[in-house]
């Protein structure tokens, strides 16, 4: 079994310097790395079952983006943005003196390797998009909305973890151990009571969501998706409520015309912690 080695990156945005916090799996000198990034509320850790089996053959990386798990927290909360998040990522690529850069994201972090992969002289080889385009619905935002940034604690970590469950029904079937592991990983205690991991200013630019500035955020989404020049894949899940099937077969005919699978039985998003979805990364990478 692979140990994850835990290290932190400084970066700096408008507001000084802040510590990025990551995960890195497998030969600490393997010149071929995968950089994975977590989903709006998720974390790094998100990544471990993954990363015991591609880690024998690459360096698996994630990291807590800003705000998330042991990464700190912003000044600003204008500041969580991908914008902010690539520059992140931006210094963590530099520490990682990559041969090879290959990028999965899941939802947030897709959207944050999209926009990366968008630059000119951007060292993403591979790109793997899970469960997240340019278009993405209004009504599954809202549905984000509704819990993202609220305040809750919890009594217990049974109680911390059925909330953590239901609010993340359409992942789709995993058995006991695997929703013990997605749940633990995004909840921390503090003072005797449980509560999710992140800075809860995360969930404001929800607060303002409507369906005008999504279009306008689609509109620059789809200009950096039509940049990309990596070999891209476009993972959905079946039953997502984010990613349409119209819009991922408008991706499959733009920009870098992407390859599509669609894993079945799951919503937004496939964890992949489960063996056929692995494959699907071990079949693109290799």
């Amino acid at each position: 079994m692979l140990t994850a080695r835990l290290h932190t990156v400084q970066w700096l945005s408008p507001h000084g310097l802040h510590k990025l916090a990551y995960r890195e799996w497998g030969d600490p000198d393997n010149p071929h790395v995968l950089l994975c990034v977590h989903g709006l509320t998720r974390s790094s850790a998100d990544f471990e079952t993954m990363a015991q089996d591609l880690g024998k053959d690459l360096r698996v990386v994630a990291a807590d983006m800003p705000g998330r798990g042991a990464s700190d927290w912003l000044p600003d909360a204008a500041l969580y943005g991908v914008p902010t998040y690539v520059s992140a990522c931006v210094a963590l690529v530099a520490r990682l003196n990559a041969g090879t850069l290959d990028w999965f994201g899941t939802s947030m972090g897709g959207l944050i390797g999209m926009a990366y992969a968008s630059l000119p002289n951007n060292p993403i080889r591979k790109l793997i998009l899970n469960d997240v385009g340019p278009s993405l619905s209004f009504s599954a935002l809202q549905r984000i909305g509704d819990y993202v940034g609220k305040p809750v604690e919890f009594q217990t970590l049974q109680e911390a973890r059925q909330y953590i469950r239901t609010i993340s029904q359409p992942f789709g079937p995993h058995t006991e151990s695997q929703w013990n592991e997605l749940c633990d990983s995004v909840l921390v205690e503090k003072n005797g009571h449980w509560q999710p991991h992140y800075d809860p200013a995360i969930g404001q630019a929800f607060q303002n969501l409507s369906e005008s500035t999504t279009l306008l955020h689609e509109t620059a989404l789809w200009a950096a998706f039509d940049a990309i020049k990596a070999d891209t894949l476009v993972v959905r899940g079946e039953h997502s409520d984010l990613l349409s099937k119209q819009t991922v077969a408008e991706m499959s005919q733009r920009g870098p015309k992407p390859r599509v699978i669609e894993v079945h039985g799951v919503g937004h998003a496939p964890t992949f912690m489960q063996n056929e979805q692995i494959n699907i990364v071990r079949d693109f990478l290799f």
